[in-house]
């Protein structure tokens, strides 16, 4: 497997823990064994899961970093505050921390979206209002970002 695909609706209970579907469980079964990585979106109010092979990837590049220049110093710290290592229980749940869910204002409902390589769970009614927003100059944002690629082959 080399993308995620697909967006889904999942109910989350008061231990904070949501059940995936099966259809992101069958994507992720050759990731079960490492486990996953869950930590803060730099972007959004929501959550990033990384399997633990595509985190080890991305932290291969940040260890790449000078850490005795400040703003790569300030960087890393900031990118990895709050990073947990997560993974699923024996009924396919997942425990999100206390504080994870505290940061993406996570009430009773959340959206898991795939991201490429990763998933995204955002508390359900930030995740619309950001697809709502992002509506609005999508067209021309995927414009700006793909526009000038020329590579429309599918191999």
């Amino acid at each position: 497997m080399k993308y995620l695909i697909g967006t889904y609706e999942c109910k989350v209970d008061a231990k904070g823990r949501i059940m995936l579907p099966v259809a992101i469980k069958k994507q992720l079964s050759n990731f079960m064994a490492s486990g996953f990585v869950l930590k803060r979106s730099v972007f959004n109010p929501c959550l990033e899961l990384y399997p633990t092979k595509e985190w080890a990837f991305l932290m291969e590049k940040v260890n790449g970093l000078n850490r005795f220049n400040k703003k790569n110093n300030d960087f890393i710290r900031r990118f990895t505050a709050g990073v947990k290592i997560v993974e699923m229980d024996s009924s396919g749940r997942l425990l999100i921390p206390k504080n994870l869910v505290k940061h993406a204002q996570i009430e009773k409902e959340v959206v898991v979206s795939s991201a490429v390589n990763i998933l995204e769970i955002w508390e359900k009614s930030l995740y619309e209002k950001a697809i709502d927003e992002a509506t609005l100059d999508f067209g021309a944002l995927a414009e700006e970002v793909m526009g000038e690629k020329n590579d429309d082959k599918i191999s």
